[in-house]
């Protein structure tokens, strides 16, 4: 439960000549007044150190009756400013942190600003990384981005916008207009239909913010491969945009392999099969894609259809990939490579220990299921299992598999999913690639 909060007038000892709100002034002028959030004694270090969550223990008192998903000024218990953010007395994350700067608190111009700092940063990064700018790439990229709460991707002409936090989901109309106005697109559709959202007090939500309706599905093209994508119901925005480096890393190791037409790979949680296709398009023999949903592995079908290769019907199945490598260890199946990309097993640190033996039992499996000389391409996005613990569940899971590696590339996203140095929470997607004897 999150502990409720003081709104007691300041005490004068911690903000000397306050009453309820803190009246700001920069260049000799008043501006408008802010209600003000005051830490404990101590508390304060992470805010000093431009992490963007304060959570609801740390705060002593708020002051000046803040609205839900309002601007406040947050200060130490001395009432020296420490923070620009906005308020959420529902969540356990009761503030996130906007600007550290006491000069810039966040109007319109503000949010505007850091919008397009964003979209000029994407087309610096994807120009200098990647040679040109793909079809389909995020654009904001929510704390990482100092814009915590909003999460933006673009597929073809539209963009997705998810609101996570009740800072955003106030704030949608003047995002929305920003985005419109800076970017042009052919409209932005809203897909905030994700889990967290609860843990802010709010449903949730989709459907057409601005411009035109999407199609049901969008045509994009990713390094000269094209992929069908449905931002109206696919799963996060459509199309697993983080994994675009780790496909195409995938699609030139076959490239380069004189036994790439020999090659068999498993593509389990295969989603709409983007493995699959930069399998196939690097020369492989077989692409196998698994995953639970019908409705992705119909799409994966699509997709590598929509590439120019065979779609035989039992390169796609439909299982639980639990018991599907299972079933293939018990038959004593074996493949050249294999991508273990599993959804999120632990949405906090709390959950890590639940989510080790998940991760564990898939990736002992595969080391089971892997020829002599194979790779395997194993990932986690699960938040609260950092890079560090996954690598030794990986290493216990070989361990009992009595199998021999070696990591030839730490993997992770592409340059449009940057991570903020101060949010090390930002770092969600971790990988490996392994070569396993």
């Amino acid at each position: 439960m999150t502990p409720q909060l003081s709104t007691a007038p300041a005490r004068k000892m911690a903000l000397p000549g306050m009453s309820r709100r803190r009246s700001c002034r920069y260049n000799g002028t008043m501006t408008i007044s802010f209600p003000v959030l005051t830490l404990h004694r101590g508390r304060e270090k992470s805010a000093l150190g431009h992490h963007p969550w304060i959570f609801s223990g740390a705060i002593e008192a708020a002051h000046g009756d803040p609205a839900p998903g309002g601007i406040v000024r947050v200060v130490d218990w001395r009432g020296d400013f420490l923070a620009w953010g906005y308020w959420n007395p529902r969540s356990q994350i009761a503030a996130r942190l906007l600007s550290w700067r006491e000069d810039e608190p966040p109007d319109d111009a503000f949010w505007a600003g850091r919008i397009r700092r964003a979209a000029a940063a994407r087309v610096e990064e994807t120009l200098l990384y990647n040679g040109g700018m793909p079809a389909a790439f995020r654009l904001i990229n929510a704390e990482n981005d100092y814009l915590p709460g909003l999460v933006v991707d673009r597929s073809g002409d539209w963009l997705v916008l998810q609101a996570l936090t009740l800072g955003i989901d106030v704030r949608k109309d003047l995002l929305t207009a920003i985005l419109m106005e800076t970017l042009r697109p052919g409209g932005i559709y809203e897909r905030s239909d994700v889990d967290v959202r609860e843990k802010e007090g709010l449903p949730p939500a989709t459907g057409l913010l601005a411009g035109q309706e999407p199609p049901d599905l969008i045509e994009i093209d990713e390094h000269g491969r094209r992929f069908l994508v449905d931002v109206r119901a696919g799963h996060k925005t459509g199309f697993y945009l983080d994994q675009r480096a780790n496909r195409l890393r995938l699609g030139n190791l076959l490239r380069f392999d004189p036994g790439a037409p020999e090659r068999e790979v498993l593509n389990t949680f295969g989603y709409t099969g983007g493995f699959s296709v930069y399998a196939l398009d690097g020369l492989a023999r077989r692409a196998i894609t698994v995953d639970s949903s019908a409705e992705a592995i119909a799409l994966a079908r699509r997709n590598v259809a929509l590439n120019g290769f065979p779609a035989r019907e039992e390169d796609f199945v439909v299982a639980d990939v639990f018991q599907y490598l299972r079933a293939c260890r018990d038959a004593a199946r074996q493949f050249d490579i294999i991508i273990l990309d599993p959804p999120k097993f632990a949405h906090s640190a709390r959950q890590a220990e639940s989510a080790a033996r998940g991760y564990k039992d898939i990736n002992l499996l595969a080391f089971k299921l892997i020829r002599p000389g194979g790779l395997l391409m194993t990932f986690s996005c699960s938040g609260g299992v950092d890079a560090d613990l996954f690598r030794k569940i990986v290493f216990g899971a070989l361990v009992d598999a009595g199998r021999e590696a070696q990591v030839l590339e730490t993997l992770g996203p592409p340059p449009d999913h940057p991570v903020a140095l101060t949010f090390p929470e930002g770092a969600y997607l971790k990988g490996l690639l392994l070569r396993v004897w």
